[in-house]
């Protein structure tokens, strides 16, 4: 079994390669520890090794956790929001990755209001159309990226897709491609977006290359690493 040192070693290696071979800096790139089932032990060695993200599923495991380990890292909420799970975001997270709909993104604008504060988010793309997938539809995300903009409380950072699972990182190429073109579609109607939160542990060197600038990994650091 590897050692979160290596693990992490070694996907740096293929950011910086993967970048690379895209014509970018490496950089600009942010890698986010996903920390679903990840005990606070195993954690902390990430933080130690470098890690400066965790992405968390769940509301009430990144709570327990945030207690433990605190703000020495930043917090990205990656898992589908509930709307009557928004007020216990605001204390531990600095991006949430899941919002896809106005009811939503209107409930954070309303906490955030009696904050006072401003919080970042991306819009959820259900990129491959997926029944059994949370996100909103393509051809619909103009729209919902519009009415979001109007929110003063809100950032909206960019966008965010987890494409069907295929043991083929090549064959996601076209859904990391359709996001990055959706991001673009965005920018040319006024709205100053830039993130593009795409790839995991099995594909994020196809997504580097389509212009992810947020991957979310987690097996490929606290499991076994594939060669």
């Amino acid at each position: 079994m590897n050692s979160i040192s290596a693990n992490l070693s070694y996907i740096l290696k293929r950011i910086k390669l993967a970048a690379e071979r895209a014509g970018r800096d490496a950089e600009t790139i942010k890698l986010v520890a996903v920390t679903k089932n990840v005990g606070i032990p195993k954690i902390r060695e990430a933080i130690t090794e470098g890690v400066t993200i965790i992405g968390e599923n769940r509301i009430q495991e990144a709570r327990e956790k945030f207690n433990e380990i605190g703000s020495t890292v930043q917090w990205h909420f990656i898992g589908h929001l509930q709307t009557n799970k928004v007020k216990y975001l605001f204390d531990i997270f600095s991006l949430i990755h899941s919002v896809d709909s106005l009811p939503l993104a209107e409930e954070i604008q309303k906490r955030a209001e009696k904050k006072g504060i401003k919080t970042d988010i991306l819009i959820e793309v259900n990129i491959s159309g997926e029944k059994t997938k949370f996100g909103i539809l393509p051809e619909r995300v103009i729209a919902l990226a519009r009415d979001i903009s109007k929110l003063k409380n809100i950032n909206l950072k960019g966008l965010m897709t987890i494409p069907p699972f295929s043991e083929s990182p090549e064959d996601l190429r076209q859904h990391f491609r359709m996001l990055r073109t959706l991001l673009t579609d965005v920018k040319k109607d006024g709205i100053k977006i830039n993130e593009l939160s795409m790839g995991m542990s099995n594909d994020f060197e196809v997504a580097i290359e389509e212009g992810a600038t947020i991957i979310r990994i987690g097996t490929a650091i606290f499991g076994e690493r594939r060669q």
